[in-house]
């Protein structure tokens, strides 16, 4: 949403970009680092950061800070009142259960994806159980690139070829692994084929030895808000398997799913 100048506070803005800064690849950041990623001056991030540390939402030993367990109140206050993670719990636990497959929900969040609901049934302990397929960091509230995921790529593809213009205009599209599509014209041939099967696998394209299917979650207006996606192996993937193993499990639960979105 857009407001008016004079109810947008800045400092705030400025405090919430370095917090932001804190991330997979850079843990732990000082003044100088954090100025850097959050585009304020050096002083100004030196500020934040005390402050952010005062009010125990950072750890420092001095020179460093990095985020601190208090943080987890923002994520643990939106899955406990968001709607959308409480209504899609119930069918990943049960996608789960009967495919010993992970999955989970997800919806776009700028140039990244943000998952907001994963399967609870502990695979670990289930003989034959997928979690070794699991790729690094996909827990609740992880980020991941749009461009290389098949969520991201379902997300992307729903929207219309004006907004996606916008989005890919001047972004760079970083490569994530070695097979992973950094040329926007190949992005967008994808994103294309993505709107003509409604649904879209990406093998190895965010990390080495992963493989995910994603179908797009829609309302009953039609509106895409979210996407499910399963990590599993190639071999589930294989077109001559697709089309009866995994993706209508898939597609069945995204229309079970639509009057209640």
């Amino acid at each position: 949403m857009t407001i008016a100048r004079a109810d947008f506070i800045e400092g705030m803005a400025k405090g919430l970009a370095v917090l932001e800064s804190f991330d997979t690849e850079r843990q732990r950041l000082n003044a100088t680092l954090a100025a850097q990623r959050a585009g304020i001056t050096r002083a100004a991030a030196r500020r934040h950061l005390l402050t952010l540390a005062h009010l125990g939402y950072l750890e420092t030993d001095g020179s460093y800070f990095w985020l601190s367990p208090k943080v987890l109140r923002f994520s643990g206050s939106y899955l406990a009142s968001a709607r959308l993670p409480r209504l899609l719990q119930p069918t990943l636990n049960r996608l789960a259960a009967q495919t010993l497959e992970p999955f989970s929900a997800v919806v776009l969040d700028g140039n990244e994806v943000v998952i907001v609901a994963r399967s609870g049934v502990d695979l670990k302990a289930v003989p034959g159980g997928a979690a070794r397929l699991l790729a690094y960091g996909l827990h609740l509230g992880a980020r991941l690139p749009a461009h290389a995921t098949s969520t991201g790529r379902v997300l992307l593809a729903a929207k219309s070829r004006t907004a996606l213009g916008e989005w890919l205009k001047g972004r760079t599209l970083p490569r994530i692994a070695p097979r992973t599509t950094t040329d926007p014209k190949q992005l967008r041939a994808i994103l294309e084929q993505v709107r003509r099967d409604d649904w879209c696998v990406a093998s190895e394209e965010h990390e080495i030895g992963v493989h995910a299917l994603a179908v797009p979650l829609r309302n009953l207006q039609g509106q895409t808000v979210a996407a499910l996606n399963v990590v599993t192996s190639a071999q589930r993937l294989a077109p001559e398997v697709l089309a009866h193993d995994l993706l209508p499990l898939l597609q069945d639960a995204a229309r079970e799913l639509r009057p209640l979105l």
